[in-house]
């Protein structure tokens, strides 16, 4: 970890009212969970009056960079629990749920699983989230709502905890994983996602928030806005994920 925030601290280093490299405009930087990292590279392009910096990771890192005194201008997570975490410590601004999405288990494509119970099957290797990290949260949720023995076998498979959905993607497509959980919005090509039963799909939402101390107080407010109506609602849209919960 340590090394990571001494990136991060050099990263965001100088990114205040310094010029952004379309000449003139401010530099915003947004610290986001890596399944955010197709719509919001899509959408922060279009954004008006700064030049968007994106940092993408697991969003257990990322809040533990903003505890640690890195100032991104916004942050958005995988969940709505760190977010809420970081405004009850006075250290981001009121949360807004601003996406929602859904757990799958993403198999090659010519993957033989077919149900979540095939993953319990001996001999099966098995990539999942970290535990501290959204998609690993939301995984172990799912195996919890399982039978005792079902749920042991399946834990026994896991040959990886990977730091965020990223990692997960990565072990699957690199063949050195038979199956992940995932969200639906990240399965890409070469992959395959097996739905799960309605009973066992946590409810994931998306929550996201101004860092008190922010340099760019006011543009961060405006793409905060932005994330639950024009271009990165549109790019969230686009990309799979679902609305608002409150909206």
């Amino acid at each position: 970890m340590r090394w990571v925030l001494v990136v991060a601290l050099a990263l965001l280093a100088g990114c205040g009212d310094e010029a952004g490299a379309g000449g003139g405009d401010a530099r915003l930087v947004v610290s986001a969970a890596s399944s955010l990292t197709k719509p919001l590279t899509a959408c922060s392009e279009e954004f008006e009056g700064a030049d968007v910096r994106l940092s993408f990771g697991g969003s257990d890192e990322l809040a533990a960079q903003i505890r640690q005194g890195v100032k991104p201008d916004v942050y958005a997570a995988a969940n709505t629990r760190l977010p809420d975490e970081l405004a009850k410590e006075g250290l981001l601004s009121e949360p807004v749920k601003f996406a929602t999405n859904e757990l799958v288990i993403a198999v090659p494509a010519d993957g033989a699983a077919t149900s979540v119970e095939d993953l319990a099957e001996p001999g099966v290797k098995l990539a999942i989230g970290a535990e501290t990290v959204p998609v690993g949260s939301y995984t172990r949720d799912v195996l919890a709502r399982l039978p005792s023995g079902v749920q042991k076998k399946i834990l026994a498979n896991v040959r990886s905890e990977e730091p965020d959905v990223n990692g997960v993607v990565g072990k699957l497509t690199q063949g050195a994983a038979d199956a992940g959980f995932v969200y639906t919005t990240d399965i890409v090509e070469g992959l395959k996602a097996i739905a799960l039963p309605e009973a066992l799909q946590p409810s994931v939402a998306y929550g996201a928030g101004v860092v008190e101390g922010a340099k760019q107080a006011d543009l961060a407010q405006r793409y905060l806005d932005g994330l639950t109506g024009g271009p990165c609602a549109d790019a969230l849209a686009d990309a799979g994920f679902g609305p608002s919960p409150t909206g």
